[in-house]
């Protein structure tokens, strides 16, 4: 399985050869050097961790490992050794790939943008009413159900978005041009996935 792990530059957009516009998310995929193989035999899955950005001497000594991200990978082929460099060329143009990353954290949002309810009339006897979520119980069983959608934290969860494409792959910057919109704010750390 081919894996690497980046971040998240910019979105741009770049033109085919017919001259149709193609909306790009560009990411800064890295080196990522694989620190440990673990197999069935052994440990009872198979995967691979891979460390990515790596860290200035002086805070080495309070990780303890000399890279920014430690993830790991479960794949059930692999020829992968300890050492190995997982460079942008893994993949190629029209790859389909998976990507996870964190959202967007938003703050405690109301009911209107966390849920999407379209909120109450703004006829007469409505005043400050307009974005409230209205009545939450019921008088049996006296209290509010669980699951009931109501405001809070917004964002700051794990998304991963499937059937992406990689559009363009430049090995000299270590950049990768993947189609369509990948969520999280510039310089998030993403996990990029063959299919």
């Amino acid at each position: 399985m081919k894996c690497i792990l980046g971040k998240k530059i910019e979105m741009t957009q770049i033109y085919d050869k017919e001259g149709k516009v193609i909306p790009v998310t560009l990411v800064k995929a890295g080196d990522c050097s694989v620190l440990q193989v673990k197999t069935k035999e052994k440990d009872g899955y198979s995967s691979i961790k891979v460390g990515f950005e790596n860290l200035p001497e002086r805070k080495i000594k309070k990780t303890r490992t000399p890279f920014r991200y430690v993830k790991e990978f479960k794949c059930e082929e692999n020829s992968l050794k300890v050492g190995d460099l997982i460079e942008a060329g893994v993949f190629e143009e029209g790859n389909k790939v998976k990507v996870s990353s964190i959202s967007k954290g938003k703050g405690f949002q109301g009911g209107v943008k966390r849920w999407g309810f379209a909120g109450k009339e703004a006829s007469h006897g409505v005043k400050h009413e307009h974005r409230t979520i209205g009545s939450i119980g019921c008088s049996i069983p006296s209290r509010v159900i669980k699951g009931r959608k109501m405001p809070g934290r917004m964002g700051s969860d794990r998304v991963t978005v499937k059937g992406l494409e990689v559009i363009k792959i430049d090995k000299k910057n270590k950049i990768i041009a993947i189609k369509g919109s990948i969520p999280g704010r510039r310089g998030t750390l993403l996990e990029i996935r063959g299919i």
